[in-house]
């Protein structure tokens, strides 16, 4: 998916978010980075997908201030409000399994959905607690039928993970893969950016001790192709089934890798008008190749 005009709103919301976290003393200096932005965003080339711009907005502020890890603290607490509140969770996808007709990969995968709006790249304010807490089963039914058909006869599944908190909501739904007896590799980011799970956060949530994690090389909210290491572009190349979660991914990865599951939140209008989908509505596509 490359980057469109409706995308430049939310990257100066950006800008003047991370500059006033990376600087928060200092005036001048977040009014300079905003104008450095604004020239800079003017050169770049928008064929390319968001997270790809993002990128270089990262290596601006740690240019000009020296901050690596904008959103250090805020992932170390999304990780642990999550964490506080798995055992409900897990105890209601019990209750789904013991249904007759119950279907816990369905309600973990939603439940792993929800947690992608966790998510400090758009400007959105929702209650994702209180929506986990009442979730309801809203993915395509259709898309998921062919997941389940692929991981039938499959073994090994490959998880892109997205951000810090969803990536515990992801601990249930690997935990549900492997129930199905399915051998999953998790995927995380391999340097800060934005709120993104790494693999500290991998570690801290418990993920390395659940499943092998392996970093994709990217230093960009999404799995850009371009930036994933050649290690890791041989293991979605390897992979029977992919699993995205995430805008960021499915942004990086729509029109330019076909076949992969795609599980997000639907989160600015920009992607509901590409995908057909409602704004705020849970998103499970199978990406496609640009014409």
């Amino acid at each position: 998916m490359n980057t469109s005009l409706d995308c430049m709103p939310c990257f100066m919301k950006m800008v003047i978010r991370e500059a006033r976290l990376a600087c928060p003393d200092n005036e001048a200096l977040q009014n300079e980075i905003v104008m450095a932005w604004g020239h800079k965003i003017g050169n770049l080339d928008l064929q390319v997908p968001p997270p790809e711009i993002a990128r270089h907005l990262a290596e601006l502020i740690r240019a000009k201030t020296g901050c690596g890890d904008l959103y250090a603290a805020d992932k170390r607490q999304a990780n642990d409000k999550v964490m506080q509140i798995l055992p409900r969770l897990q105890d209601m996808l019990e209750e789904e399994r013991a249904k007759k007709h119950g279907d816990p990969l369905a309600l973990a995968l939603e439940l792993a959905i929800i947690g992608n709006y966790i998510d400090r790249g758009v400007d959105i304010e929702v209650d994702w607690e209180t929506e986990l807490h009442n979730v309801s089963l809203g993915i395509d039914e259709a898309v998921l039928d062919v997941f389940r058909q692929q991981i039938r006869d499959t073994t090994q599944i490959l998880v892109l993970g997205d951000n810090t908190g969803e990536i515990v909501l992801d601990t249930l739904l690997v935990k549900e893969l492997q129930r199905l007896g399915k051998d999953v590799t998790y995927a995380v980011r391999s340097f800060p950016v934005i709120n993104d799970a790494t693999m500290d956060d991998a570690e801290y949530v418990g993920m390395t001790q659940l499943c092998r994690v392996v970093e994709s090389g990217v230093d960009t909210p999404g799995t850009v192709l371009e930036r994933c290491s050649a290690d890791f572009i041989g293991q979605l190349e390897r992979a029977d089934v992919i699993l995205s979660k995430g805008q960021g991914n499915f942004e990086s990865l729509e029109g330019r890798k076909a076949g992969v599951f795609c599980a997000f939140k639907v989160k600015c209008k920009r992607v509901a008008r590409d995908s057909g989908l409602p704004l705020g509505s849970s998103a499970f596509v199978i990406t496609k190749m640009s014409d």
